[in-house]
């Protein structure tokens, strides 16, 4: 009976190397880490979006600003003041729908990726050197920027702007994307991919560079040490804050890129030379407050809420 009750059974799925592969990764602790980090990324990007979009929402219509007459905002109180008066509160949500479809894969790719390049790169007592540190940080907002945040961006920042217009022509999200895509093709959903990628590495170098130096002190070289959420959070602020001032002014030239307006820019470069002509350095720091407190609280929560199911998948997901 023993010999039965062991003996290997037929596999449901012959011939499916696929499916072998994603069996062992489902089996193995340490395999497995990528695909924990897509799941429990993916849930900790729907839940922290719904909180922050509305510094989102300011920050991009500040960046969008230009000087003289075409200038509608005169700064953060003045922004949100005339939004509620004109659309209502949750005209601080427009273009939530396209963030909150996007924030899901975004936040899945980035710390799937970034566990699997971790994964790859600690050494025998499972901790990273400063220089794999930056590089898995690198290549997770890369790999974020090509297969998720681009479209995203693009479509979001277009919704944004659309509303600046007297006549908004997107009834919805579905419209929107339908008639960039009519307009535009597939190219107007990937419209500053340079500087999204400029972008999002430079970021995510900088956020997970602090946040595992961060944590590599508090642990002192102990890579099984637990850090309590609270503390993970203050990390995940003082990461926020460094990848502000470190890439602001990539963000605005992003921001330009994406508008309805970038059609006046010939590329990346011809934006920066443009603005630092038309507007001078200052205008490179656009938005820096209300993108300051929206990141060091997106970045704090999205790590308090990462860590959170990390470690409870390692408790139920053998």
């Amino acid at each position: 009976m023993d010999r039965v009750k062991n003996e290997r059974r037929p596999s449901v799925f012959p011939n499916r190397p696929w499916m072998m592969s994603l069996g062992a990764a489902a089996a193995g602790g340490e395999g497995n880490k990528g695909l924990k980090g897509i799941v429990a990324g993916g849930i900790t990007g729907g839940i922290e979006i719904c909180i922050t979009f509305p510094t989102e929402f300011v920050k991009t219509q500040l960046q969008l600003d230009e000087k003289g007459g075409k200038r509608k905002y005169d700064g953060i109180a003045d922004c949100v003041k005339k939004t509620v008066r004109n659309h209502g509160f949750f005209g601080l949500y427009r273009g939530l729908s396209v963030l909150l479809y996007g924030s899901i894969p975004k936040s899945a790719v980035r710390f799937g990726a970034f566990e699997e390049f971790k994964k790859r790169s600690v050494d025998a007592n499972g901790n990273l050197s400063p220089g794999k540190r930056l590089l898995c940080g690198l290549g997770a907002g890369v790999a974020e920027a090509i297969f998720a945040v681009t479209p995203m961006e693009t479509v979001k920042v277009k919704f944004i702007n659309d509303q600046r217009s007297a006549k908004p022509q997107f009834k919805g999200f579905y419209h929107g994307v339908r008639t960039i895509i009519k307009n535009e093709g597939i190219r107007g959903t990937y419209q500053g991919l340079t500087a999204t990628i400029m972008k999002q590495g430079s970021n995510q170098a900088i956020r997970f560079y602090v946040m595992e130096t961060c944590k590599d002190w508090y642990r002192g070289g102990d890579s099984k040490k637990t850090v309590p959420k609270l503390v993970v959070g203050a990390f995940g602020a003082v990461a926020g804050a460094a990848s502000v001032f470190g890439n602001t002014p990539i963000d605005v030239v992003k921001t330009r890129m994406q508008g309805l307006e970038a059609s006046k820019y010939k590329n990346t470069m011809d934006c920066f030379i443009q603005i630092w002509k038309n507007e001078g350095p200052r205008a490179f720091y656009k938005g820096t407050v209300p993108r300051m407190g929206r990141v060091c609280l997106d970045v704090a929560i999205t790590f308090m809420i990462y860590d959170s199911f990390m470690d409870l998948f390692s408790k139920v997901w053998k």
